[in-house]
């Protein structure tokens, strides 16, 4: 017999409004889980059982259950405030921090019926593509605890993957949704700039980050993005060009599309990016599902020059706006230090050279894309590492770790793009292998409905050994 979480979570609301379950059976159900399971995990750093069943049982009591996510359980990303939670930002810095009002990011969910359960662990200041921090357990892959989880939204892919959640919100700067999301075999969503209003990217250096979701399947990421993207109305516009109806796009079928493929990464000429033969086959595999499918796929010439230098020119800058103070820099991470200190060191003349040369690339990016209704690359370059693995205390060769291993992430957002990562094989050791779809702006629509046909034509059906205990 089918378990709660083995239901997706549309197919959890489902049995929520038919009152087949109710919110406090389901949220019970997830509370035990994580209580049995994530001492081994590492997906949160906060449980607030308490209130997550008080809100529940309120849910239950009230007439509410045409809300969007009505009674489904989330978790915030330990980088987004709520009343009364400790709320770290990965560092020791913020232990004691308890804030006294709820970041929107978590309030649309809340207004949408939801029910969080507490904090998802994320590395310092969401700055790494690692989740591993000096005030909480690693983040661990679920298929194979030896192995990191990715980040910066490493513990809520965690969650996802180990069937501590059905899905969970996350943000994404230069890869945070997608690596974590790749690395444990789930889907995440990394949207348009300008997409969803509370986390637009817009009030950034580059525009960088952004809201996204991350889920086990297309349709359950759709539907949390569709709420992220119009659950509350603002006084001002930043959503990008195109309907929100993703849930009704990952359910139809995928119209007939040109897909270009391509393996090159802007990081070519600065780093010695290798290819892991499994990551290859992956970008094989899906290409004949979609050829298969009907859909014109080629394989294109892109050849970006000079990315490396301006995107770290742009993260140092990001870095830098923290206010931290130098006795505060001996606390926190080496690489959050060093990226401060360099950030720091920079010209005035540096951060608009490389804000103009961002400009440039999302331009060129966006024409050398042009011809094409996707472009399909790989999700990781290589293979989920080991914790440990990132250099603890040589900085510039961590920072060149993180790049070696997810060079196809950070330039999606400085073009300003839509982007996700599914699934699609598996590899020798039966660890799930992803692929990533890059749509045009605003065309979110068009590559769910193309992941959700790799979705179906990949037939993943296998689990990690945790999500049966």
């Amino acid at each position: 017999m089918a378990e709660l979480h083995d239901l997706t979570a549309i197919e959890q609301l489902a049995a929520l409004r038919a009152r087949e379950i109710s919110p406090v059976e389901l949220t019970r159900h997830y509370l035990d889980r994580i209580s049995r399971l994530d001492d081994g995990l590492g997906a949160f750093v906060q449980v607030t059982a308490d209130a997550a069943l008080a809100r529940a049982a309120s849910l239950d009591d009230g007439d509410t259950a045409g809300a969007a996510l009505w009674g489904l359980p989330f978790a915030d990303k330990d980088l987004v405030t709520r009343a009364g939670v400790p709320t770290r930002f990965g560092s020791r810095l913020h232990q004691d921090f308890v804030p006294d009002a709820t970041a929107d990011q978590a309030a649309v969910l809340d207004e949408a019926g939801g029910i969080s359960l507490g904090k998802t662990n994320t590395p310092e200041f969401g700055l790494t593509g690692y989740t591993e921090t000096q005030i909480a357990p690693p983040a661990r892959d679920p298929w194979n605890l030896v192995n990191g989880a990715g980040g910066s939204s490493g513990g809520a892919a965690v969650a996802v993957a180990a069937g501590l959640l059905p899905f969970a919100p996350a943000s994404d700067g230069g890869g945070s949704i997608r690596i974590p999301a790749a690395t444990v075999g789930v889907v995440g969503i990394k949207p348009s700039r300008g997409r969803v209003p509370f986390a637009s990217g817009l009030d950034s250096p580059g525009g960088l980050p952004v809201a996204g979701p991350i889920a086990r399947t297309v349709s359950d990421a759709a539907l949390l993005l569709d709420v992220q993207a119009g659950g509350r109305p603002y006084p001002y516009a930043t959503s990008a060009p195109g309907r929100r109806a993703f849930l009704e796009a990952a359910t139809a079928a995928a119209a007939s599309a040109r897909i270009g493929v391509t393996t090159v990464s802007p990081w070519d000429d600065a780093e010695d990016i290798r290819l892991d033969p499994e990551a290859s086959r992956a970008v094989d595999v899906a290409t004949a599902l979609l050829a298969d499918a009907g859909h014109g796929v080629n394989r294109f010439e892109w050849r970006p020059r000079g990315y490396g230098e301006m995107f770290t020119t742009i993260w140092r800058t990001s870095a830098a706006r923290m206010h931290l103070t130098d006795a505060q820099l001996e606390l926190v991470e080496p690489i959050t230090a060093w990226l401060v200190r360099e950030g720091r060191a920079l010209t005035g003349t540096q951060v608009l050279d490389a804000l103009a040369a961002a400009t440039v690339f999302e331009r060129e990016t966006i024409t050398a894309f042009a011809p094409f209704e996707a472009v399909l690359t790989p999700a990781l370059a290589l293979p989920p590492q080991p914790v440990g693995w990132f250099h603890p205390t040589d900085a510039p060769e961590n920072f060149s770790q993180q790049v070696r291993y997810a060079p196809y992430s950070s330039f999606v957002n400085v073009a300003g793009l839509p982007a996700i990562v599914v699934p699609v094989t598996l590899s020798a050791s039966g660890h799930p292998v992803s692929v990533q779809l890059i749509g045009r702006p605003g065309g979110e629509a068009r590559i769910i409905a193309l992941a959700a046909e790799l979705e179906r034509g990949a037939g993943l059906m296998s689990r990690p050994d945790v999500w049966r205990e």
